[in-house]
C-alpha cells in the first residue's frame, strides 16, 4: 500500500513540476537516495529531475554541498541547521528549482536521549527564495518504516514548494 501512495505522490509531483517548467534535487543522507528513486520511478521524470546528491557521510555533506564543517561540529549532521544547508547547498550544486535534504537516525543503533532513532530533519529550499523545514520523531520503528516516512514526508514538501513555486520563464 505504501508503495503505491508514494508512487502516487512523485508523479503528482513530476507532472507539476513538468507544467511549471521547474527542475528538482534531492540532498539525502538517512534515505540513502530513496526520494531520488522514488522520482525516478516515474516515466519522463527526466524532464525535470536533475540530480541527487547521496551524502551519507559529514565529509560528503561538505564536500558535495558545501555544508561548512563548523555547522556539523556544533549542530551535528541530524539537525535543522544542516538540513537546512544541506537544501541550500543541493539548489546552489545543481540546476534545480526545488530542492529537498533529508537528515536523521534511521537505526536501529546510533541514536542518543539528545537525538533519537527515528529523529530525522527535513528542509525544502526554492531557488526563488525560502527554505521550510520540518522536524519529524517517527519513534521506534523499523529501519525500513522510518526510511519510507521520511520519502513520504520529503516528497510532501517538495509538492508545497512546487505549489508556491513560480512558473519558469
Amino acid at each position: 500500500m505504501h508503495e503505491h501512495t508514494t508512487y502516487i505522490k512523485a508523479k503528482a509531483l513530476v507532472d507539476e513540476a513538468r507544467a511549471k517548467g521547474l527542475r528538482l534535487t534531492t540532498a539525502e543522507s538517512c534515505t540513502g537516495g530513496l526520494v531520488a528513486a522514488a522520482l525516478t520511478d516515474i516515466a519522463g521524470a527526466s524532464d525535470v529531475f536533475d540530480r541527487g546528491f547521496v551524502t551519507y557521510s559529514n565529509a560528503a555533506k561538505c564536500d558535495m554541498l558545501g555544508v561548512a564543517d563548523a555547522l556539523l561540529n556544533v549542530h551535528g549532521a541530524v539537525s535543522a541547521e544542516v538540513a537546512r544547508a544541506m537544501a541550500l547547498g543541493a539548489i546552489e550544486h545543481s540546476l534545480a528549482d526545488v530542492a529537498v535534504a533529508v537528515t536523521g537516525v534511521a537505526g536501529p543503533g546510533g541514536g542518543s536521549l539528545e537525538k533519537p532513532v527515528g529523529l530525522v530533519h527535513f528542509a525544502c529550499a526554492r531557488r526563488d527564495g525560502g527554505v521550510d523545514h520540518v522536524e519529524r520523531r517517527y519513534g521506534p520503528q523499523s529501519r525500513a518504516e522510518i526510511r519510507a516516512a521520511s520519502v513520504t514526508q520529503a516528497l510532501d514538501m517538495m509538492i508545497d514548494a512546487v505549489d508556491a513555486a513560480q512558473r519558469r520563464p
